[in-house]
């Protein structure tokens, strides 16, 4: 099947249309597009829009596609082609066993994250805590964070009101109770004086400005810049660890960091009685600040 002068919007005039010709179609249309990982796109187009899994796709590769399937097939697929995120095309995306709804005001939940929620979830067993999610976003962490403990007081926060909007959208979704508050992290400090958390959770915006010419399309043309850029990520890091040392006794902090930085944000925030150790993603690179109490 060519592709020279072609587009879903033709071919789909043609009545044959099943999944398995949407899958190749679909996996030469976006290796033309210069997609990464063409197949997989249309598998995740196509098992979302059929509410079935991408295994099951090849289980009913003959089955036909209605006129009404096909509709939205092409709306996606011309998103898509323009390399707009999966994740925002489908509207959610499943983080540790939550349903997460995104869109473009919001980061997409990432693999790293979830590891982040069970590296605090693996600490923290089943003692009540009552615990802060700075720069909430989506609400992820906080929602998975209630969804394993249901006993934790869970308190999120975000600077974006279009977050908070889609993060409670998200409590409602998973029939979670989350405290949500607008705040900046830079006036926390005042904001919560007197409140006192056991544990500190954040995905803080880390990566520099300089960076944005080298990162995927999907990531710095969709997803919100005030969620991924920040020209000095350390003195973020240093407002929440300040933070963390206004509880008494001081919360620990468990933070996603950029993966180039870990030991030059060890240095920066060298803190006398208190344990700060940098701990690996799956792919063995530095990827969690944690910040503790001396024993």
């Amino acid at each position: 099947m060519s592709l020279q002068g072609d587009s879903l919007n033709q071919k789909t005039n043609d009545p044959e249309w099943t999944v398995l010709r949407m899958l190749e179609w679909g996996t030469d249309y976006f290796a033309a597009k210069g997609i990464d990982s063409p197949r997989l796109s249309v598998e995740w187009l196509l098992s979302e829009l059929l509410s079935i899994g991408r295994l099951d796709l090849y289980l009913q590769y003959d089955r036909p596609l209605t006129r009404k399937e096909l509709d939205t097939m092409r709306e996606w697929v011309s998103r898509r082609a323009r390399h707009e995120p999966l994740q925002y095309i489908t509207g959610f995306v499943d983080f540790y066993h939550c349903r997460i709804k995104v869109a473009p005001g919001v980061l997409i939940p990432r693999p790293e994250t979830e590891y982040l929620v069970e590296l605090l979830l693996a600490d923290h067993t089943h003692d009540h805590k009552r615990v802060l999610d700075i720069g909430t976003g989506s609400g992820c962490i906080a929602l998975a964070l209630k969804k394993e403990r249901p006993h934790w007081d869970i308190v999120a926060m975000d600077v974006s009101e279009q977050a908070l909007k889609i993060a409670k959208e998200n409590a409602a979704l998973n029939d979670l109770d989350i405290d949500w508050i607008h705040l900046d992290v830079t006036k926390a400090r005042k904001a919560l004086q007197g409140q006192h958390f056991d544990i500190i959770v954040t995905n803080p915006p880390y990566v520099l400005p300089s960076e944005a010419d080298s990162m995927d399309p999907q990531v710095k043309n969709f997803e919100p810049s005030i969620a991924l850029f920040h020209e000095q990520p350390e003195l973020l890091y240093e407002q929440i660890v300040l933070l963390s040392e206004q509880m008494q006794p001081a919360a620990d902090v468990y933070a996603e960091i950029h993966c180039d930085y870990g030991q030059a944000l060890l240095n920066h925030l060298k803190k006398e009685g208190r344990e700060l150790f940098i701990k690996q993603d799956l792919f063995a690179k530095d990827r969690y600040l944690i910040v503790k109490k001396k024993t």
